[in-house]
């Protein structure tokens, strides 16, 4: 199971490093990997990992790749709380919605 999230065309976008201090700010302790094929955000003692569209240091568009068995409750809830205070939306069939 996925969960997309975007910045609002109206928003500016995030840097990594204050997509981590959120996290952070969450109880996680986040690890930010760049590889060839994409960035990657991983949960220390979670399975749940984050895809990050991510340009120069700067994210628009991201998605939460939930791990076996933590498609519900936590690390979601607060995932989409850190980002949700950053001013993210969720993106769904229907189009965006707000994270608060």
């Amino acid at each position: 199971m996925e969960t997309q999230l975007v910045i609002p065309h109206s928003a500016a976008p995030s840097t990594i490093t204050q997509i981590l201090e959120a996290l952070r700010k969450e109880y996680f302790d986040p690890r930010h990997e760049g590889k060839a094929w994409g960035d990657w955000i991983y949960l220390y003692s979670f399975r749940t990992v984050i895809s990050i569209e991510c340009v120069n240091g700067i994210s628009h568009a991201a998605t939460i790749e939930h791990g076996e068995g933590e498609e519900e409750g936590e690390p979601l809830v607060s995932i989409l709380r850190a980002f949700g205070k950053l001013g993210w939306h969720g993106l769904d069939a229907d189009g965006e919605y707000p994270l608060r």
